[in-house]
């Protein structure tokens, strides 16, 4: 029992949390006409639930390490299925935006204890099983969610999406108080608590000050003090991390090269190659007509081309230097990105394909040899922080292009649309402007807005890329034929 146990526990946590980072993203519109949420509520209840689990992933891992992972866990999965319940009977968008960002408080807790549980269960070969079964359940997690999203939201509607993680949840919590042993950190270790909230400050500060930007302009004087409370959060960070006995973040470990490039390409790669989807999918639903199954399905171009080209990339890159796959990968998913900004008044959906299939490609090099690019690229002590570190970033760059995908591609409509209309018709209103605008005038002004979101993440993409190529080549990581795996004793230990 425990063998199978354990790794259908993890991997169903696992499935759960990384779903409801997508399965969100084809229900915008149906949640925006329910509870009469504006432009700024969808964002949230995107970045809501990433920026939580960003905030908190290092912290919660670390108490983890002291309290039990498994205790941890459980906690998790109860937080995320209460949570889940809190977001379907949610009666306005305050009240599902508060409990998104529970739900990811859940979700850290999960996340950040899913590999060292695994690591503290399975050995050698086993280990490297359990480790392919548990990726191809995150890949698949991304896969699904759109889709799932779709059907739920078309059939019995939008509040499903969440209602369905409470069997699942309560299936995980059984299957791990049953099959999964109780393991710990290394004695001593103590939490770096104000590391921890000055991180989460940092976070929600600045994608709060980039969503007040979008609706109030980049000097007014909300966006300029959530930017400064953002700042000095950064700094007492910083302060933080070097003076405490056990850091979230090893701020030495920023003096190599080849650690900065894979944290800089994490952080930007779930922003370029996801972070405008949310926005693509209120275009193609509320401007096109596709209902929530047919914009679910627009989607698997990104997630199906990605998981082959994962399995490409494990069996035949194996070795292959990170900054090549990594930097590579960022490539092509900026020139992905840029491929889809083309659109007119007369696009459909079909314009996005080619650039769709380039991003999957580009995902497919990244995803299985990032994590492992990270952990090569500092000592075998620092190897649990890196991977935690490669996490968080991934999330926080997802939630902070959101924000900025937004601002712009409001900025872009606002000068061919009627004043306030930018933000009725990015938050899914088309239905409310129609009759008062012309629709070709919509839709022109829309595609505009999502080329520019487009070109800026496109470019951003390829700065990263050129960094990234730049820096892991230039680091020399100390060992770099081990870029795609993850070493056993970094599993063990990774929060």
């Amino acid at each position: 029992m425990r063998s199978w146990g354990t790794l259908t526990a993890v991997c169903l946590g696992t499935f759960m949390l990384l779903l409801d980072v997508t399965i969100v993203v084809v229900a915008l519109p149906d949640m925006a006409g329910s509870l009469h949420a504006s432009l700024g509520d969808l964002q949230w209840v995107v970045d809501g639930y990433a920026l939580a689990l960003a905030a908190l992933l290092l912290g919660i891992g670390a108490a983890a390490d002291i309290l039990g992972r498994r205790r941890v866990h459980v906690a998790g999965v109860v937080l995320f299925a209460a949570a889940s319940l809190l977001c379907g009977l949610a009666s306005g968008p305050g009240a599902l935006v508060a409990a998104r960002a529970l739900q990811g408080i859940g979700g850290a807790a999960m996340f950040a204890t899913t590999l060292p549980l695994l690591g503290s269960v399975y050995q050698g070969r086993q280990r490297s099983a359990a480790l392919g079964v548990w990726g191809a359940v995150s890949g698949g997690a991304a896969a699904v969610g759109p889709v799932l999203g779709g059907l739920l939201t078309e059939g019995p509607g939008w509040r499903w999406i969440f209602f369905v993680n409470l069997p699942v949840s309560v299936v995980a919590v059984w299957l791990t108080l049953r099959a999964v042993p109780e393991s710990r950190g290394r004695h001593g270790m103590r939490v770096d608590w104000a590391g921890t909230a000055a991180f989460a400050l940092f976070a929600g500060g600045a994608t709060y000050a980039v969503v007040r930007a979008g609706e109030d302009g980049w000097t007014a004087a909300a966006t300029l003090t959530s930017f400064a409370v953002a700042a000095l959060a950064l700094v007492v960070f910083v302060l933080a991390e070097r003076r405490v006995a056990h850091p979230l973040l090893d701020l030495s470990l920023l003096r190599r090269p080849a650690f900065v490039g894979v944290m800089l390409g994490s952080f930007v790669f779930n922003g370029v190659a996801f972070g405008g989807i949310a926005y693509l999918s209120i275009w193609m639903q509320t401007l096109l007509g596709l209902t929530p199954v047919r914009g679910g399905l627009t989607l698997l171009p990104i997630t199906m081309v990605s998981m082959l080209v994962a399995v490409l990339v494990g069996r035949l890159l194996h070795g292959a230097p990170a900054w090549l796959t990594v930097g590579g990968g960022l490539l092509l998913i900026a020139s992905g990105t840029l491929c889809q900004a083309v659109l007119d008044a007369g696009s459909d959906w079909t314009a996005l394909v080619p650039g769709f299939v380039l991003v999957g490609v580009g995902t497919g090099f990244v995803v299985p040899t990032v994590s492992g690019a990270a952990l090569a690229a500092v000592p075998p002590e620092r190897a649990g922080m890196a991977g935690g570190a490669v996490n968080t970033v991934r999330q926080l760059g997802y939630a902070l292009a959101v924000a900025v995908f937004g601002t712009v591609l409001t900025s872009r409509m606002t000068g061919a649309l009627p004043s306030g209309a930018a933000h009725t018709l990015a938050g899914g209103g088309a239905g409310a402007l129609r009759g008062r605008i012309p629709e070709h005038t919509l839709r022109a002004a829309f595609a505009s807005g999502l080329n520019g979101a487009l070109v800026v993440a496109g470019l951003a993409g390829m700065v990263a890329a050129a960094l990234v190529l730049l820096l892991v080549r230039a680091g020399r990581p100390t060992a770099p034929k081990e870029a795609g795996a993850v070493p056993e004793k970094a599993v063990a230990a990774q929060h």
